[in-house]
């Protein structure tokens, strides 16, 4: 079969964490790929499939790189974003998330894409004002959760908002499109950065854990349901991709464990969580080094939040992997 007679998908952020994942899905699964990277980019996540697709330099910011990227494209798998809660990454951050999302909406507007899936996170649904929910009992929260200024809501969380507005922006100019919202992805990435930096926690044998609830979900299985729904009847629909909940002491005990290491077994107090946040703050100024633990996650660290990722499942008869397997999994990649 000709595979230059495929339709052509472009992918953003292709060699990060997320992108590089739904990369290799597409290029399992038959399909033609250009990527979007910036030059001298690393492409350690793709494991040499870099070379079975076709590559466009530039970044989202860069609109007449943009432009040459969407050439002849006819779906967009839009990824690119950056994911952090340090206070100087916050400008950079929203022009990226917002202004760079905006940027491929126009594009995909322009050159008459038929569908686009963006992948946001559960952070853009908004977490309720804490003195309107019950602390004692965990509050549910799924695709019909409307945004609402809480002092939970993390400023990387607001960028995600701001970008899925643009996309409904476009979706309202005439746009197709699906928003996947993923909870806390578990994969095989750089472990200095990102969701991966839980398993270099678990790895080094840090002793405290706090209190609150995460939700995660496996890379492999937001790649899966990503494609899936870009290439399905599906449009114009947001979906919580999240296969459960555990502790944070759970989490890291079973990581650790994937180690051969041995796990947390201090609880960090509220109280202390505040001064390790200020201590933490100091240290990265002084020394120019990212902190372990900022403001904001030392605020959503003790939060009882429940993501519930049921909808795809009805809609696609989709299943997720079991935190056991996923973990396991990454624990014996990041060893080797």
């Amino acid at each position: 079969m000709d595979k230059s007679a495929e339709p052509l998908i472009l992918v953003t952020g292709a060699n990060g964490l997320l992108g590089s994942a739904i990369v290799n899905y597409l290029l399992a699964n038959g399909h033609r790929v250009r990527g979007l990277r910036r030059s001298g980019s690393d492409m350690k996540l793709l494991n040499g499939v870099e070379a079975k697709m076709e590559w466009a330099e530039g970044d989202v910011l860069d609109v007449k790189a943009l432009e040459k990227a969407f050439e002849g494209v006819a779906y967009v798998i839009h990824t690119a974003a950056i994911v952090s809660f340090i206070p100087k990454d916050q400008k950079q951050m929203y022009q990226i998330n917002v202004q760079g999302t905006a940027n491929v909406v126009n594009l995909a507007l322009e050159v008459g894409v038929k569908k686009m899936a963006f992948v946001s996170s559960v952070a853009a649904l908004g977490r309720p004002d804490p003195r309107m929910i019950d602390a004692s009992k965990p509050t549910v929260i799924d695709e019909n959760q409307k945004w609402e200024e809480s002092p939970l809501n993390s400023h990387y969380g607001k960028s995600k908002y701001l970008a899925e507005i643009e996309v409904w922006r476009g979706v309202a100019e005439g746009l197709s499109a699906v928003v996947v919202n993923p909870s806390m992805v578990l994969g095989e990435g750089d472990w200095t950065r990102s969701s991966t930096q839980l398993f270099k926690y678990a790895f080094d044998e840090n002793k405290f854990y706090t209190e609150g609830l995460i939700n995660y979900v496996d890379v492999l299985d937001v790649a899966e349901a990503t494609v899936k729904l870009l290439v399905s009847e599906v449009k114009n629909e947001r979906f919580v991709l999240s296969a459960g909940s555990t502790t944070y002491r759970e989490l890291f005990t079973k990581i650790a464990e994937g180690f051969g290491k041995r796990p947390p077994s201090k609880l960090v107090s509220p109280f202390l969580t505040e001064i390790i946040w200020r201590v933490e703050a100091a240290r990265s100024w002084l020394t120019g080094s990212k902190p372990l633990i900022t403001k904001e996650t030392a605020k959503t660290a003790r939060t009882k939040f429940i993501y519930n990722g049921e909808k795809i499942q009805k809609e696609l008869g989709f299943t997720y992997r079991p935190l056991d397997e996923t973990v396991v999994r990454v624990c014996k990649t990041l060893k080797n």
